[in-house]
């Protein structure tokens, strides 16, 4: 699987850093939700209109419908330094199940290119008339197919 990688960049704050002048690993998290928005799209029912996002893959998510982590996975592979610019990141999607799928990342220093960290969400549709979990419909499958790829983890 080769699907298509998204790229994008999330900003790296300066309260993000902790004493060692790394992104605290709570923030690093916190990185990874503003990836999946600037890349997948706002959930629908979420927020005000701004800036498209990459693929408006979570935008078109039917009424009454949240997208819910399910969990998080992250690997440090070295420190990912605080700058006082945007941090690289790639993202795609892989696992894609009947009711879940996983977002994958590495962020990548924004100097020296080095890899940081890989990291998957696992998420989910759920239904917030019926207070369950919901399969993933036909349609939001077929629009995954483009951005599957390998997972992060084996």
């Amino acid at each position: 699987m080769s699907g298509r990688k998204l790229q994008v960049q999330v900003p790296m704050r300066w309260g993000d850093m902790d004493a060692y002048g790394h992104i605290n690993n709570v923030n690093l998290v916190r990185m990874m939700e503003e990836a999946r928005i600037a890349g997948f799209g706002v959930p629908g029912g979420t927020g005000k209109p701004g800036t498209e996002s990459r693929a408006e893959l979570f935008s078109s998510v039917p009424a009454n419908t949240q997208i819910l982590v399910v969990e998080h996975r992250v690997r440090y592979l070295t420190p990912l330094d605080y700058r006082n610019v945007p941090a690289d990141v790639e993202i795609w999607l892989s696992e894609v199940k009947a009711a879940s799928f996983d977002v994958c990342y590495e962020f990548r220093d924004p100097i020296e290119g080095s890899l940081c960290v890989r990291a998957t969400t696992t998420l989910a549709f759920f239904s917030v008339k019926d207070q369950r979990l919901l399969r993933l419909p036909a349609q939001q499958r077929e629009e995954m197919q483009v951005f599957l790829g390998e997972p992060v983890f084996r």
